[in-house]
């Protein structure tokens, strides 16, 4: 069955009509803020505000949990079109995303959690994302979007004593409904403009006295928001679809097993920039895009407003990215007091990009791809034990990873003129560079042990302290190996090699496609043992008031670069560049958790302080030889602020909630980070140290420049955080009657905003975003058998920047943009039975 066919189907499925006579469910499901809760249960105001949550791998109150964590129902998530990760960022102040594509996808919380602006297989990601309970390794295969959730965790900090796989910035927990033995099923159908069609089917039910299962799929097409005016079609679409069941066998009273599946696939014209602006570097005038866009006469790009959203890119795009698995969750309860938990798992990425990375209607580079298939198995064996004022939890995990990367780069026709110095005569000549093919074989197998535990001892009625550790081991063996071919000048197909005395290594066409890519091959390796730890202490002021105090010693594991090192004088790969360190990280963190009014209205205050050793980052110095950009550790980064949540429900008629955060996020110690466009592109002085150079740099900008090999980063701030972000939102219902069924009418909004940010890896003055706030509303009539409602996003048509960044080379002066959503509208109908 094609995928237009399945989608139809699909969508089809979901539409009013085909459950128009179906059974209402048991009672109406409000909706609240991110502390709503959860479906089919009554208001909070009525039930006395519990949120039960697993955030710690056992059933608790969110407010007796001693760590930040924000929790969102599937009908807060439903209500507000949160329909996949980059959404829930409105919900979830310090939460980041940015996505150039699925597989350059980055989540950061509280400014940590990934190296920003360089996507390596060879590294981990800070923030962990757990699907039922199993780790999603690739950001990439969690860009899903999501069907029948029950609700999603956001953990703020340090996971590992606790949670498989060890992270240190924090962790998504997102849990699915579970099979019922009640006959159930929901269906909704969304259109909107810009040809906006979703749809989402939920089945679930008995299939005999011991078995139940649970069948969801969901469809989202949307066009593009970026017009391509040299193909005549809008680009940046959505284009997916995902199916999930399980499978719950009650064994016996004490034994559950559930099997579950899912297959995810989206297929969207993506992904490109428009034209952001142009900043001056210290590459000479001729070399810089206003002189470069001139060698081709006739060519200007289609807008230099990038909220015209307009591109001519020519190459070709696509951004297929197929993921999905099979998992296997055992509980067993051998008495009251103990619990054995088994969650073994198989997951699969394959990611076909097609790219144009010169972001013009050029042809400099005709492809820059680097297809991926993963294959990833996990096995977790959880023993919870409940004793007298203590429980316990012990842990095993296992992780192997295999990722197979076969990458293409090849320039084309413009390639001379755009790379090539236009003093030199080669430059004239589009033959020189045209077809210049690099074919990279990348490989990684990673392996991951670890052993866990956690106590939380009640030493009195109101205190309790919880200490954990965790000990693991990692194990990465890579292999890069890139074979570049290019023309001679004899007309032969010739390895372009960074080996002296290689054949044609003196072939001035060889030479000039040295400068843009040579061959490399290194096969780095990573294994280290590692120990973590950490202590919680809890303390009941009152009924309802709690503080809390954490301190966390964790760490992120160390990695290979798999996206190539710098050489050296003879040409060879510099090994010491091959492998990044282990991060090390101290956090700090206390808070206050309260309710109050009868649990009407709850507010919870956490001020966080976080030191890593050794972060991961993105460099590009001469300190080795070769300036090049790759992963190394920066000496020491810093994150600090303070949260704050409020929510309140006085009756059922009305709820609201507001969020906010502050993040001071920087390099506490950063003497060798790349340096900004502004500083680059000159004569690069030469380094003499591993942060030390000669010679004086020129102003920004300053045309011919020098050009320093590195610069200190020292108290700047990190990328993609902003100082200020905040949510905020309402909900007001009044009772009345709609084609003759009670309900209630309903009108909500819910807004956001955030500060300025770098969308440098190393700050700069052409690549700030500016601050926005967004704005949605929606309003409809909902009761036990469905729920009608109008939405409209970004209201006011607020033009904002999802990303920058620096054009081909780094240094030419171009500014690429990713320009957010417009304003979006439509309706939404569900129908319960």
């Amino acid at each position: 069955m094609s995928l237009a066919v399945l989608k139809g189907v699909l969508l089809l499925a979901a539409s009013p009509q085909v459950f128009a006579a179906a059974e209402p469910p048991r009672v109406p499901v409000p909706v609240a803020s991110s502390a709503t809760a959860e479906e089919g249960k009554e208001p909070e105001a009525q039930q006395g505000g519990d949120i039960t949550v697993t955030a710690r791998r056992r059933e608790e109150n969110v407010q007796q949990v001693p760590i930040a964590v924000s929790v969102v129902s599937g009908a807060t998530l439903d209500a507000q079109g949160t329909y996949n990760i980059s959404r829930l960022t409105q919900l979830t102040p310090t939460l980041q995303f940015y996505s150039q594509n699925p597989r350059n996808t980055f989540i950061n919380i509280r400014g940590i959690g990934a190296p920003f602006g360089l996507t390596n297989d060879g590294f981990e990601q800070g923030v962990g994302i757990y699907i039922d309970d199993v780790y999603y390794n690739r950001i990439a295969s969690a860009t899903l979007d999501f069907v029948d959730v029950e609700r999603i965790e956001t953990l703020r900090g340090p996971q590992g004593t606790l949670y498989g796989k060890n992270t240190t910035a924090g962790a998504i927990n997102i849990t699915t409904r579970a099979p019922s033995f009640d006959f159930e099923g929901k269906a909704e159908v969304s259109v909107g403009n810009l040809d906006f069609k979703q749809g989402k089917v939920s089945v679930s039910g008995p299939l005999s006295e011991n078995l139940a299962t649970r069948l969801s799929a969901t469809v989202t097409d949307r066009r593009g928001t970026l017009y391509n005016t040299r193909t005549g079609q809008y680009i940046q679409s959505q284009d997916s679809v995902g199916v999930r069941g399980s499978l719950l066998w009650k064994v016996k009273p004490d034994l559950d097993i559930t099997l579950s599946g899912d297959w995810n696939l989206q297929d969207p014209i993506c992904c490109a920039f428009s034209y952001g602006s142009y900043g001056p570097t210290q590459r000479v005038a001729n070399r810089q895009y206003p002189a470069l866009v001139s060698y081709f006469p006739g060519y200007a790009v289609p807008s230099t407003n990038p909220y015209d959203r307009l591109t001519d890119v020519d190459a070709q795009l696509r951004a297929r990215n197929e993921h999905g698995g099979l998992s296997a969750r055992l509980v067993w309860e051998i008495d009251g007091a103990n619990t054995l938990t088994s969650i073994t798992a198989w997951r699969y990425w394959d990611w076909q990009p097609a790219n144009d990375r010169d972001y013009t209607g050029l042809p400099v580079y005709t492809k820059v791809n680097n297809p991926t298939k993963q294959d990833q198995y996990t096995q977790e064996l959880r023993y919870n034990h409940q004793g007298n004022g203590f429980d316990l939890t012990l842990g095993l995990f296992g992780f192997h990873q295999k990722i197979r990367t076969s990458g293409i780069q090849e320039t084309g026709t413009a390639a001379s003129k755009w790379l090539l110095n236009p003093t030199s005569a080669l430059s004239n000549n589009p033959a020189v560079l045209n077809n210049v093919l690099a074919l990279n074989d990348i490989r990684l197998d990673n392996t991951s042990v670890a052993a866990f535990g956690k106590l939380n001892w009640e030493v009195t009625d109101r205190f309790t302290v919880s200490p954990g550790i965790r000990i693991n081991y990692d194990k990465k063996d890579g292999l890069y190996n890139s074979v570049v071919t290019g023309t001679a000048s004899n007309g032969t197909r010739q390895v372009v090699s960074a080996v002296p005395g290689s054949p044609s290594y003196n072939d001035p066409w060889t030479a000039a496609q040295r400068g843009i890519q040579a061959s490399q091959f290194f096969e780095p390796k990573f294994s280290a043992w590692n120990a973590s730890y950490d202590l919680n202490l809890r303390y009941e002021v009152a009924r309802d008031i709690n503080v809390y105090a954490t301190y966390a010693r964790a760490f992120k594991t160390g990695g290979i670069n798999l996206n190539g090192v710098p050489a050296d004088a003879n040409g060879a790969p510099i090994l010491a560049a091959a492998t990044i360190k282990p991060e090390k990280v101290d956090h700090f963190e206390a808070g206050i958790k309260t309710q109050f009014w009868d649990r009407r209205a709850t507010f919870n205050l956490t001020g966080f302080w976080t030191d890593i050793k050794d972060f991961q980052a993105n460099v590009s110095n001469g300190q080795f030889g070769t300036v090049r950009g790759y992963l190394a550790n920066a000496e020491k980064v810093r994150s600090r602020g303070f949260e704050a949540d409020f929510s309140v429900r006085p009756s059922a008629r009305f709820n609201a909630y507001a969020s906010g955060a502050f993040t001071d996020a920087e390099y506490v110690k950063f003497c060798d980070a790349p340096p900004p466009p502004e500083l680059s592109g000159g004569t690069t002085l030469p380094a003499t140290g591993p942060c030390t150079f000669s010679g004086t740099v020129s102003a920004p900008g300053t045309s011919g420049g020098n050009s320093p090999p590195f610069v200190d980063a020292s108290g700047q701030d990190l990328p993609g955080v902003s100082k200020w972000a905040f949510s905020w939102g309402a909900e007001a219902n009044k009772e009345g009657r709609l084609f003759g069924e009670g309900g209630q009418f309903y009108v909500g909004y819910d807004g956001s905003y955030r500060s300025d940010w770098s969308s440098n890896p190393t700050p700069s003055i052409y690549t700030q975003v500016e601050g926005y706030s967004i704005h949605n509303f929606r309003a409809g009539f909902r009761t036990g058998k469905f729920d009608l409602f109008g939405w409209i996003r970004n209201a006011f048509d607020q033009d904002y920047i999802d990303l920058l960044l620096a054009g081909t080379g780094g240094n030419t002066g171009l500014i690429a943009a990713q320009v957010g959503d417009p304003r979006t509208f439509g309706g939404t109908v569900k129908l319960n039975f």
